[in-house]
């Protein structure tokens, strides 16, 4: 939906139609929530979330929000997902349905953990 390099979350979501960006900015609190430390970038000229590396990623869409928690939580969620479209680092949120806040919590608290065993196993090397 847009044409541009947006320099924040909240010039990301400016264009997008109300319905759309109340759910932007729920995903956002929802993430922030399980990450509360997490920084919050400009990636690929989508909302992204840093914390000892990239956590998440979301897109808003005309059909639905694409969250993008990297292919090995969508793995470890595999049978929590099974309601939604889903490909090696995508999952796909519907806009006419709730989003699955809790499950949305636990994928990035996972991202978390994982990303700090992987910042933890550098240092031992």
């Amino acid at each position: 939906m847009m044409n541009r390099k947006p320099k924040d979350f909240d010039d990301y979501i400016t264009d997008f139609p109300e319905g759309t960006r109340e759910k932007l900015i729920l995903l956002r609190e929802a993430i922030l929530d399980a990450a509360p430390v997490a920084e919050e970038v400009i990636s690929y000229g989508m909302p992204a979330f840093k914390q000892n590396g990239m956590l998440v990623y979301f897109a808003g869409y005309e059909k639905y929000i694409g969250f993008y928690p990297t292919p090995s939580a969508i793995l470890n969620f595999k049978s929590q997902l099974k309601n939604f479209k889903t490909a090696k680092g995508t999952i796909h949120f519907p806009l006419n349905e709730p989003l699955p806040f809790d499950l949305i919590k636990d994928m990035v608290k996972f991202r978390v953990e994982e990303n700090l065993a992987k910042t933890k196993a550098k240092k031992v090397k």
